[in-house]
């Protein structure tokens, strides 16, 4: 079923490297200020609760970025989510959206920058203490004798020996992030679409750890051309756990010195009330598009990018 949720949210989502819109009301008190929804998520989630088995939404989201040819402010989102399936049901869907859009589109691949992708081709599947062995040479696990609290120094000495210097301030995050956008994340979904699995169970407020290894989580993420394109998991259900997360996530954006957006209460009250056991997907459709099409730039796929309206006002102010 295709649903409608409202863009301005409570709480537009506590990922410790996420900023948003905020967008405050006319005549409404200053603890009401709502944000533009970086993705429906929280929103969908509650209509899981309240019955609904299998549900999708193609909807504007923004984020507050670093503008660069793959990000967008405002962006167009695919978001999906089935109950009773496991996050391996994430797997054959993404493979399934890939050969659809190729036919779609009329392209016999994905192509970005010199790299091409065939989706017709079974996706690669790769853990992320895999690629990290495999491309960085790196024994991901070791960094991380605490799993919720993994070591930076350890991961440190293993960026060194990568030749990635750890900067003044870097969490554990911070430098997972530089050693896979730098030695990993280029040669995924080269040839065949990548799916990259079973994330540190640090590195998700909203996953589930994985039954039988509770070092990482049911998360999976879709990769084409070198390119990120879809991000899923095999949701957290327990509101207990969900708070806590929460919290600790809050907690990272105040140490970061970022603004710390509220919880949003109404989707822990709905999570208490028994949210099924699901899995769910968040997908980059401009991105997709531009895969598919060969374009340069997200700019380029875009009816009216930031950019133009940037350029309007400049030359009215110029003038």
């Amino acid at each position: 079923m295709e649903v409608e949720t409202p863009a301005l949210q409570v709480c537009p989502g506590l990922e410790p490297g996420l900023e948003a819109f905020a967008a405050t009301l006319p005549g409404e008190p200053s603890h009401l200020r709502l944000f533009l929804q970086t993705s429906p998520e929280l929103t969908m989630k509650k209509l899981l609760v309240a019955g609904e088995p299998r549900i999708f939404q193609l909807c504007h989201a923004f984020r507050h970025e670093e503008r660069s040819d793959t990000h967008h402010p405002e962006f167009t989102m695919l978001e999906w989510y089935r109950t009773g399936a496991s996050y391996e049901a994430l797997f054959e869907d993404c493979a399934a959206l890939l050969r659809a859009a190729l036919e779609a589109s009329g392209s016999k691949c994905f192509r970005r920058r010199g790299l091409e992708c065939d989706g017709t081709l079974p996706c690669e599947r790769l853990s992320v203490a895999e690629a990290f062995a495999r491309y960085a040479r790196i024994d991901l696990f070791a960094t991380a004798p605490d799993r919720v609290a993994p070591s930076l120094e350890r991961l440190a000495h293993a960026a060194v020996s990568v030749g990635i210097r750890p900067g003044d301030g870097d969490s554990w995050e911070d430098l997972f992030f530089r050693i896979f956008l730098d030695c990993i994340e280029p040669k995924l979904g080269i040839g065949r679409a990548s799916l990259l699995y079973d994330w540190p169970i640090s590195m998700s407020a909203l996953a589930r750890a994985k039954p039988g290894d509770p070092r990482v989580c049911e998360r999976v993420e879709l990769f084409v051309c070198g390119l990120e394109l879809a991000n899923g998991f095999g949701e957290l259900t327990d509101p207990l756990e969900q708070r806590a997360r929460f919290e600790r996530d809050r907690a990272a954006k105040r140490r970061h010195g970022a603004e710390v957006y509220p919880i949003d209460e109404d989707f822990l009250a709905a999570l208490a009330q028994g949210m099924p056991e699901s899995a769910g997907m968040a997908l980059g459709f401009d991105r997709l598009v531009l895969l598919a099409c060969g374009a340069e730039r997200i700019d380029d796929v875009l009816w009216a990018p930031v950019a133009s309206i940037e350029a309007r006002v400049a030359a009215t102010s110029h003038s």
